[in-house]
């Protein structure tokens, strides 16, 4: 693998992002700085870190970043849900984050444990 780009975990998981962004987009403006925030920050995160380790050297480094990726998107998952309570989002779209979110933690699951038998 030439680039993270090609990871199909990271693919989705830009495209989970970018639904995040929208789905949030018509949250109460109170929010701006509240959960709206923390939300996007957690949708980032997953990505990002996922980018990040692939671009560390070392698969305990890389390892350890695919973690934080999931960490971030079990704190998002929780996030989402609050939102649903709120009101914030419709049933329909938080089952299709809860959905994608859920094939995420698997997919990031299942490489780590992958990673961690090559060591």
């Amino acid at each position: 693998m030439k680039t993270f780009r090609e990871l199909i975990v990271w693919q989705k998981s830009m495209i989970f992002v970018t639904e995040i962004y929208k789905i949030s987009k018509p949250f109460p403006d109170e929010e701006k700085f509240g959960l709206t925030s923390q939300i996007r920050r957690s949708a980032v995160s997953i990505p990002s870190n996922i980018s990040e380790g692939y671009g560390r050297d070392g698969l305990n480094d890389y390892i350890r970043f695919l973690n934080i990726a999931l960490a971030s998107l079990f704190e998002l998952q929780t996030q989402i849900e609050i939102a649903y309570n709120l009101k914030y989002i419709k049933k329909e779209n938080f089952e299709i984050l809860y959905e994608l979110s859920r094939e995420i933690e698997k997919m990031l699951s299942s490489f780590i444990r992958s990673l961690k038998s090559e060591r």
